[in-house]
């Protein structure tokens, strides 16, 4: 990281680049002789009372004290992607929205409630997607409100990593109280090779319903009520798939499900049962989606994975996808 001219280290930031990417250095603490720097590049978020706060990709926040800068610069307001689809940061959110539909939803501005009997964060959390039509404050209080009346705890789900993404909304949240309990990567690929893998698909069911055997493999809930099956069901076109467990169990070896919308094909749920894995079937159910989808007229993928699940990243990245950006879920603490 270079920020050098004519040999000098130079702070070209100013509280006027809030909101735009920066890259900044600052000195460690204590100064200590022979300690390195410490560089952060992130979304200049706020600049008050002589702390900067910057928002990483990660959704990670980090203040820095004013007098510990060193050099800080403005810089592209995110990488070009290397491989994958082109998308936009608004497209996706819509596309993944479409494919996992709460059962009750109501506008706040520009934002979205949404509500399915505390089925999975996504479908019980508010979405924003511009101008909640209230000052900040009150719009996070409206949602804490919304989400008591229903019995639920309030969440709200935000972006980081992208262009167009919502780190000043996630430095809002944390300023008023409210903390990151869960963050996912959200991954496109091209959908060709997907279904290109090589893969033994002859073993894949695929319907347009769950049927109970695929709820059994379903690790989500204990009891599949109305509102998971409204959820499970919900998108533009939805596939399900299954590949049979050994004779005389009920539950399959593994199962996976996929909604196509347009270009995009989402994939969701798959899972296989621990004594079937390491053979292959989760590649099994992504390829005979991905072909099902490539018939429907899709040529692009996307997934989501949280950070913590090593396999399923491994596993993604053999398969062509790179990140996009990171999603996050935020309570009141």
């Amino acid at each position: 990281m270079e920020f050098t001219m004519g040999g000098r280290l130079e702070i070209r930031i100013t509280p006027a680049d809030v909101g735009k990417r920066v890259s900044v250095r600052r000195r460690p603490e204590g100064d200590g002789a022979g300690a390195e720097f410490t560089d952060t590049v992130g979304v200049l978020t706020s600049w008050n009372d002589g702390v900067v706060s910057i928002t990483r990709k990660s959704g990670e926040s980090v203040h820095i004290v004013e007098s510990s800068l060193v050099a800080g610069k403005v810089v592209p307001a995110a990488p070009a992607r290397r491989r994958g689809p082109a998308a936009s940061f608004r497209e996706l959110a819509a596309v993944t929205a479409r494919a996992w539909q709460p059962v009750e939803s109501e506008p706040l501005g520009e934002w979205r409630l949404r509500a399915a009997g505390g089925f999975t964060r996504r479908a019980n959390s508010a979405l924003p997607l511009g101008d909640p039509g209230l000052p900040l404050g009150e719009a996070f209080g409206r949602v804490e409100r919304w989400y008591e009346e229903r019995g639920l705890p309030a969440y709200i789900q935000t972006a980081t990593g992208a262009e167009g993404t919502q780190e000043t909304l996630c430095a809002e949240l944390e300023r008023h109280g409210w903390r990151r309990e869960v963050t996912a990567e959200v991954r496109i690929a091209a959908l060709a090779p997907v279904g290109d893998l090589d893969a033994d698909v002859t073993a894949v069911r695929l319907t347009r319903e769950p049927d109970e055997a695929w709820l059994s493999r379903y690790q989500r809930f204990s009891t599949p009520g109305p509102h998971v099956l409204r959820v499970l069901g919900s998108g533009p076109a939805v596939w399900f798939a299954t590949v049979a467990g050994e004779a005389g169990r009920e539950a399959p070896a593994a199962i996976g499900r996929c909604v196509v919308d347009g270009r995009w094909a989402g994939f969701m749920a798959v899972e296989v049962a621990p004594e079937h894995r390491r053979r292959g079937l989760a590649t099994s159910v992504m390829a005979a989606l991905a072909r099902r989808a490539l018939d429907e007229g899709a040529s692009a993928a996307w997934l989501q994975v949280e950070e913590d699940n090593e396999g399923a990243r491994a596993l993604y990245d053999g398969m062509g996808f790179a990140a996009h950006h990171r999603y996050h879920h935020f309570r009141p603490a």
